[in-house]
Formats: C-alpha cells, structure tokens, sequence
C-alpha cells in the first residue's frame, strides 16, 4: 500500500472507539470491509461489561469539582475526609481507613486492594497536565479484575483540580456515582489467509481507543500497518497459515486478545509465532522489539536491523499490549513500536491525531516488520523456539497479577 493509501485509512477511522461501543463496530466493520477482498474476513463478538452514568459529582466543602465517575464502579454517595495517598508502605495506608482517597496514576488492581484493605471509602484519580490550555478528564472504569468483587464510588478529575485540592488543604469531599451496568459485546476482526501448511503466525493490532481519543498513534497505526501486511501477504506466497487479528477492547485490560485466546484455545497449539503491532509511525522517537520469547530472537532481530540498516532496539520483556495473552499461552511474540519521547506524541488524550506520525517513518518501519514476517511467514520451521523463559513467566505472572512486585507501586 502507498503512503496516500494508508493515511487515507486515518483520516476515515478520526473518531473515538471505546471498546464495547457503536463507534467500536463501526469501525471494525470499516476493516471488515477493507480487508474482505483479501480474504476470508470475519467479525467475532464477545460480551464486556458496560456501564451508562446517569450522574457523576463531586463536592468540596461546597465547591463542585468537575469529574467522571469511573464505569462499572457501582452507583452509591459517600462524605468523608480527603486523604491524598502518596506512599505504599502501611503506615501511609493505614490512613486511608474511612477517607476518601486521592492517589497519582492509574487505578491498578494492587493500589485498589490495597485501599479497600484498608478501609478507604472512595476514590479519586486525576490525568491531564497543568501546562495544557484543556481541562479533559479522561473517562475510566474499575475493571472487575480490578474490584474482585467489591466496588466503591470512583471518579477521574483533571490534574488543575487535584492541585487546587492538595494546595488548598481542602479537607472533605463528597463524591456521588449513579449508572445502569449491563452486558455489552465488543469485536474482534479476523482475516485469515491459508498457507502451504496449518502451523499460524499471528499478527495482531488493537483498533479501540480511549475516551478523549482518536487513537491515531494508539493505535490505529498498529492498525494500519496490519492491513498492509495483509495485503502484502494477499499477494505473495507464504509457506505458514497468517492470521491477522484486530483486537477489540485492547484499551480495557487486552480484552479482546484474552476473548480471542479463550475463543480458539483448540487451535493454539499451531500457533509458531504472535507478531503484534502497537504505536509505529511516530514522526520523533525509537523503534523497538519487545521480544515475550527466549534471548535468541533479540539477536536475530539486532542483526536483521544492522543487515537492512534500519534502528531497532530489540529487547527481552513483556509488553503491554496484545501479544501478552498469546505468549501467557506458551507462544513467543514480538511487538514492535515506535516510542516517541515525552511531548511528542501523547497518548490517551484528545492530542493523539495524526499530527504526531510521519507517513515516511510509518512506511519505513512497516517495510522492516513486513521483511522479518516474510522471513518467519516462509521458513521452512520459524526458529524461535515455542516456549517462554522461566524469568519471562515470572514477569507475564507479575503483569496479569498472579504475583506481586514488591519494587514497584501499583
């Protein structure tokens, strides 16, 4: 595909796509029809938890304070002290008993448990940045792996606000949460071309976005660069069955990975590889390989880099995105992505456009994962081996919360 094609495909798809929403189907049906002429092309549902507010306030000591309640956090008002929690030792936890409780970041399953062990009663959480003209706030929910059951009320405030509140010593809040929960379907887009055997490469993308966001960068560029590698693949031979899988929901815990794991837990075991695409095209920044796989596919990639004399920093990790539910499963992935330094390309906020991608950078780095898929598509057997690293696992148990890491603040 040429650079005009490919930016046409973001000019087409410049709407917010929250995961489970009318807007979500529309666009996976837009790649649906894009990519039917390349091959058998199908949309697969798969239920998600919705919630729709109907009332979301916040009060300190009787000046309101712009918010959003965080969805699937229940409906319920409570008053009570503000604590703004800055540590996790449990002298500082200890305070958040009967508080209402205001912490840095996001909303994490550990840093939940934590206050609601505690006694917390509420919480606040803020985004935004107090250098910026706008005055967003980002709409989030309490994912139910994160609540394991227990909800209290949540909303989201911008970061001026949080300010005002730890600057000025207020010392009561009241927060007040209403909204109807129920079962909603997000979608996943499968294309699938047969190969000369049934072993798979799977490539995948996610095509969600946040609330206040086009997902231009994040990540309807990973989405892009895999309807090109799909019509590449359209017309050229390739020995190993591709999949191409545009992830639904990615945005809300990779839901839409996990939901293509549990969909096709029969097939996986002919998966060779997981090549996932997440944030390429940035006009600033590095490309790198996050490789979920044993050390040997960091070298191939380093040396496959300095043989095409294009930069790429392979590494060992996992990454936050599509490929983890894959290789959670035992298949080894790589994710590729350009990483634009701070200020130059934001995500999850309404500055993420096209303004922040470059249409010769986004061709550059889609010709070198297209090179290193041929090579694996077309190998008499893919040479990475198709096991994880023991100190991979422990870090995929650290990332899906099967483990605690005590270094870090969650």
């Amino acid at each position: 595909m040429n650079k005009r094609e490919l930016m046409r495909i973001f000019k087409d798809n410049a709407y917010v796509r929250m995961g489970g929403t009318g807007e979500e189907l529309k666009c996976a049906e837009y790649i649906a029809g894009l990519c039917s002429k390349y091959g058998e092309t199908t949309i697969e549902p798969f239920p998600v938890e919705m919630g729709e507010l109907t009332r979301s306030s916040m009060c300190a000591e009787g000046v309101n304070i712009r918010c959003k309640g965080y969805m699937l956090c229940g409906s319920g008002t409570v008053s009570a002290p503000l604590y703004y929690l800055t540590g996790t030792d449990k002298y500082s936890l200890s305070l958040c008993k009967d508080k209402i409780v205001m912490i840095d970041g996001y909303l994490g399953y550990w840093r939940y448990q934590d206050i609601i062990n505690n006694g917390g009663l509420g919480i606040i959480t803020y985004d935004g940045n107090i250098n910026y003209p706008d005055r967003d706030i980002d709409y989030r929910e309490l994912r139910s792996f994160v609540s394991n059951g227990v909800k209290i009320p949540c909303v989201n405030i911008n970061v001026k606000d949080a300010l005002k509140l730890i600057k000025y010593n207020f010392s009561k809040v009241e927060l007040c949460v209403a909204q109807n929960e129920y079962s909603g379907e997000s979608r996943n887009v499968v294309l699938t071309l047969p190969g000369e055997i049934e072993d798979e490469i799977v490539f995948t993308a996610h095509y969600d976005s946040t609330s206040l966001s086009e997902g231009a960068y994040d990540n309807m560029s990973g989405s892009v660069g895999l309807i090109s590698l799909a019509d590449y693949f359209s017309r050229k031979p390739h020995r190993y069955t591709l999949k191409f899988v545009w992830c639904g929901s990615e945005e809300r815990g990779l839901l839409g990975s996990k939901a293509y794991c549990s969909a096709h837990e029969e097939e996986l075991e002919k998966i060779a590889l997981c090549i996932n695409l997440d944030m390429i095209g940035s006009a600033m920044g590095h490309f790198i390989a996050c490789c979920t796989s044993e050390e040997k596919l960091v070298s191939y990639l380093g040396y496959m880099g300095s043989e095409l004399g294009f930069g790429v920093k392979p590494y060992q990790d996992v990454y936050s995105s599509d490929s983890t539910p894959f290789s959670d499963k035992g298949i080894p992935s790589v994710s590729f992505a350009r990483i634009a330094p701070k200020g130059t390309g934001d995500i999850h906020n309404s500055y993420d456009t096209t303004s922040v991608l470059s249409a010769d950078k986004l061709s550059d780095d889609i010709a070198f994962i297209t090179a290193f898929a041929d090579r694996m598509a077309n190998s008499r057997r893919v040479p990475v081996a198709r096991e994880i690293p023991e100190s991979v696992k422990e870090k995929l148990d650290i990332y899906l919360l099967r483990k605690r890491d005590e270094q870090k603040i969650k």
